[in-house]
């Protein structure tokens, strides 16, 4: 396509009933008013993830702007999206580091995930979208998206809410107060304010009641005889001790423009099992923002959802292949269009190049860098909370029937795996553990009861018949029968 617009009407604002179609732009101030509220929109998450995941958050903000470009690009302009850091891949991140990975190791396996994305994109591209209903029915979905956000709790309990408890605490309940109070484009952004808040109150804290003995994760590791350890174990932990909650020391000598540090991807195999899970999730996140989008302008997406699919796995492999974090489509910057009712590309293509010049600031990542291990944990709280319950927002929109075992069994067994973080190993170098473990349960469970469910129903006797109506709901959802 070629990077164009029409000027919508005389540039200003859209009369009521109208919008300005993604091919259409306002006048381009206008259009870089709307452009930096999309800046905003996605900032917190997209910066909050790298930090929780290990990862650079400059290095993040910048790619994420190229991976939206180059979204842009492949959809031909039809789907208006910014491509922020991915949440689905956090507890497999956290699951790597718990197992001793690197940041290469890291990223090595999000490469392959985003890799498999894009190859599933494609297949859909061709084969048609109704190929996503047969493999990965609402039910699948619903389920690993839950059991991704709810397998992060132990990473609250025992890595940040430690750190400052009470920081912790009242940033939880500032970020639940703006997300509960606040209205329109406030409300959306309550994780940014609550980040905020916390890092002021820390600072606050600092110059009035000094410093606080905790334990810092990657820092004064110590085993039982008390010899210094070079990585975190369950027997070398973190000891407490005296520190400021927020150190501007890096922050200072940070330049003002440069290069974020790139690195390359090292592939491990159990690093990979642990992060292909979340394929799943990001297949229903995109599947979703291109129906929401396609119901916001009237368009018919469905031939461009295989290509929105495959160029956000292009983005997450890009990104990643440098170290960067996983991209996908998001949500936040919906809610910017669907208030202001302006779907112009030109608007993201704009965002998109400020990201990349945040990107080129390292004293702005520093700073992010810097936030306090307790302001993390009243954020992540919401967050992995969140993350869990949109699995839940799926089944209830898919009016899945849990009265029926097939769905309900292997759903229950999954997301109890993945939670308790159970361990099947496999071999000594193979093991399959959490997430990736209760999404096999779930969906290769799903798949086999709904086999022998419809075997043992039988051609003949028309027990367990799926009404057409109930095909594409959450799985078969079985009639009762008179027998």
């Amino acid at each position: 396509m070629a990077i164009g617009w029409k000027l919508h009407g005389d540039g200003k604002t859209p009369p009521p009933g109208e919008v300005v179609r993604p091919d259409e732009r306002l006048s381009w101030p206008r259009t870089a008013g709307i452009g930096a509220q999309h800046v905003v929109a996605m900032f917190g998450a997209t910066f909050v993830f790298p930090i929780v995941m290990g990862l650079d958050p400059n290095l993040a903000i910048m790619m994420s702007g190229v991976a939206t470009i180059l979204f842009l690009l492949i959809v031909g302009g039809r789907v208006p999206s910014y491509l922020g850091t991915s949440a689905s891949f956090v507890g497999a991140v956290a699951a790597i580091r718990a197992a001793g990975g690197s940041s290469a190791e890291v990223t090595g396996a999000i490469l392959v995930a985003g890799l498999v994305l894009a190859a599933v994109g494609l297949l859909i591209h061709f084969l048609g979208p109704a190929v996503i209903h047969a493999v990965f029915p609402p039910v699948v979905t619903g389920a690993v998206v839950m059991l991704i956000g709810f397998n992060l709790a132990p990473v609250v309990a025992d890595v940040y809410w430690p750190q400052d408890q009470w920081v912790a605490l009242l940033t939880l309940t500032f970020a639940v107060l703006c997300a509960v109070l606040l209205r329109g484009f406030w409300a959306r952004i309550a994780i940014l304010l609550a980040l905020v808040f916390g890092f002021a109150l820390s600072w606050i804290l600092d110059k009035t009641a000094g410093q606080i003995t905790s334990a810092m994760p990657g820092q004064n590791l110590r085993d039982a005889a008390g010899n210094t350890c070079p990585q975190e174990t369950a027997y070398c932990v973190a000891t407490s001790f005296p520190h400021d909650r927020v150190n501007f020391d890096g922050v200072r000598a940070a330049d003002w423009f440069g290069f974020p540090d790139l690195h390359g991807p090292d592939f491990k195999t159990s690093a990979i099992l642990l992060a292909l899970p979340a394929v799943i999730a990001l297949i229903a996140e995109n599947t979703g923002h291109v129906k929401a989008v396609a119901a916001m302008t009237g368009d018919d997406l469905d031939p461009v959802l295989g290509r929105a699919i495959a160029a956000d796995g292009v983005g997450t492999a890009l990104a990643t292949a440098v170290g960067g974090s996983p991209t996908t489509t998001y949500a936040e910057n919906i809610g910017v269009m669907a208030a202001t009712r302006i779907y112009s590309t030109a608007a993201y293509y704009l965002a998109a190049v400020v990201a990349i010049l945040f990107g080129l600031c390292p004293k702005f990542g520093a700073l992010v860098a810097e936030t306090p291990g307790g302001v993390l944990g009243g954020i992540t709280v919401v967050l992995y909370g969140m993350i869990g319950l949109l699995g839940a927002k799926i089944w209830i929109e898919n009016r899945v029937d849990f009265g029926d075992p097939v769905n309900l069994v292997p759903v229950a067994a999954g997301i109890i795996l993945a939670i308790g973080n159970v361990t099947l190993t496999i071999t000594d170098d193979f093991p399959l553990q959490g997430i990736a473990l209760g999404t096999i349960a779930v969906l290769v469970g799903y798949h086999a009861l709904n086999a022998v469910a419809g075997a043992r129903r039988g051609p003949d006797t028309g027990a367990g018949v799926i009404a057409p109506e109930e095909k594409e709901i959450g799985g078969p959802v079985r009639r009762p029968t008179t027998e």
